[in-house]
């Protein structure tokens, strides 16, 4: 039996994928709407309706094993590469949208460019750093907001989300 006292960064996705992990060290998978994961990877896919396939177990491991994080497909891609898996890109987009969809991460456009996954899916605000193309979470208490507008008639408001771009001071 491996020593529980680790980390999820610091056991293998092989070990996990392989049952070698009977349960996670606390917290596992960081924390999802506030409270601690108690689950590997499999049981939390199984919660939200989703089939614990090989590649969604590694996307998932890879997204929830490293605590809050703001990633690209692109850069999930990369790591999943970095691991030996062979995994499309196309593979990545479905999952990280069927992650999304099941609550586990929400999507933040950027420009209508490109796309951010939050493995923090709770309403909260981000900057965004222009030049170095990374979002980070505004922290807390945030922004306050004077007055939101009126919705339109048959609409009403389901969140806001605000993202205040950044660049480094010209010295």
């Amino acid at each position: 039996m491996m020593e529980m006292t680790r980390g999820w960064s610091d056991v293998s996705f092989e070990t996990v994928l392989h049952g070698e992990v009977e349960e996670p060290p606390y917290p596992a998978f960081g924390r999802w709407r506030g409270a601690p994961l108690r689950n590997d990877c499999a049981d939390l896919l199984r919660r939200v309706g989703l089939r614990p396939t090989r590649q969604r177990m590694l996307l998932g491991w890879l997204l929830f094993s490293k605590g809050g994080r703001h990633v690209t497909a692109e850069t999930l891609h990369a790591e999943a590469s970095e691991t030996g898996a062979q995994i499309s890109l196309a593979t990545v987009y479905n999952a990280l949208h069927q992650f999304t969809e099941a609550g586990l991460l929400r999507s933040i456009g950027v420009d209508g460019s490109k796309s951010f996954f939050d493995t923090d899916p709770t309403t909260h605000h981000h900057f965004f750093v222009d030049q170095e193309d990374r979002l980070l979470d505004v922290p807390s208490p945030g922004v306050s907001l004077a007055k939101v507008p009126e919705p339109l008639p048959g609409y009403e408001t389901a969140r806001v989300d605000i993202i205040v771009h950044l660049r480094r001071k010209q010295v």
